[in-house]
């Protein structure tokens, strides 16, 4: 399999993180949380990748950096980021936690392009040791320059094994076009869309029913821009499958300090399974009273006279 566009501009750390190099600029991941509720709890279902640029040591914002990219290198600027996140996920996160990462669809000018982004993706999930149901690939927000291969790299991308989520919903008819074409596993609400509908009851009541509408077709969905305690009571009420934002969690640069929400996930995962092993045994246990219990063979007998 050819070497990914990404890992030619990689550099690894001695505390095993990686870095991209792209001219005068050092490129690092920063994860942030991505949470489920839980019977009343708040457990991490996921990460989310983003970029984080320095230069001569100092940091840069990500929008700054981006706009500096000539338009012919986004290609390759966007795959360096989607290594550098699956690379420090592989050492960063836990085994079993999913990874949100971002394609643009405007660099899929024709099949050529969208298969190598695909293969991109597979060289460097076996570099991290990452399994593709892990992670989840964001198409955001830009216009493709063709339908019928963005389509194609998604269904491509189901194939191999991967969740495909739609980035930044919101109010805009083409949404649910969009939505309807890609089929997605998972849809992202627009932050600030969502902020403004949070706060005002007609614009709960609008979320709510989106949530169990998307629910209904087994499509998860997720809040993001979360802020404050309120917002984050009122996305519960709507039904949503997850919440991601500063009130939560700040995004962390990698290898971060994830270790409290890995360990109540952990937790509730033991929890979890001890309950469906309590179950097991109870039905067990019923099963053998059934069988045992001398008031059966009376209670059939008399079902079967009457």
């Amino acid at each position: 399999m050819p070497r990914s566009i990404g890992l030619a501009h990689i550099a690894r750390q001695d505390d095993g993180t990686a870095v991209g190099i792209w001219g005068g600029y050092t490129l690092k991941s920063a994860f942030q949380p991505i949470f489920s509720f839980r019977e009343g709890r708040l457990l991490v279902t996921a990460y989310e990748g983003l970029i984080r640029p320095f230069r001569d040591k100092r940091p840069v914002g990500p929008g700054t950096f981006f706009s500096s990219i000539p338009e012919v290198d986004r290609f390759q600027v966007e795959a360096l980021a989607r290594t550098l996140h699956l690379l420090n996920a592989g050492v960063s996160l836990s085994e079993t936690a999913s990874l949100f990462v971002n394609f643009d669809p405007s660099h899929f000018v024709d099949a050529a392009s969208a298969a190598s982004a695909l293969r991109d993706v597979q060289v460097v999930l076996k570099d991290s040791g990452i399994t593709a149901e892990r992670v989840v690939c964001e198409i955001t927000e830009q216009e493709t320059e063709s339908d019928e291969t963005l389509l194609g790299f998604v269904k491509a991308l189901k194939g191999y094994g991967h969740r495909v989520a739609v980035d930044d919903y919101g109010a805009d008819s083409s949404d649910l076009r969009r939505i309807e074409a890609l089929g997605p596993d998972i849809v992202k609400f627009d932050g600030a869309w969502t902020g403004h509908l949070l706060a005002s009851a007609p614009g709960v009541a609008m979320l709510t029913e989106m949530v169990r509408a998307f629910s209904e077709k087994g499509i998860r969905t997720v809040f993001e821009g979360i802020e404050t305690g309120q917002q984050l009571e009122l996305a519960e009420s709507c039904g949503v499958s997850m919440v991601q934002g500063f009130a939560l969690a700040r995004p962390q640069l990698a290898p971060g300090a994830f270790e409290e929400f890995e360990a109540a996930r952990e937790s509730e995962r033991r929890r979890a399974l001890a309950g469906t092993a309590d179950r097991l045994e109870q039905g067990k246990a019923e099963t053998t009273m059934r069988d045992v219990s001398p008031n059966r063979s009376k209670r059939t007998f008399g079902r079967r006279g009457t």
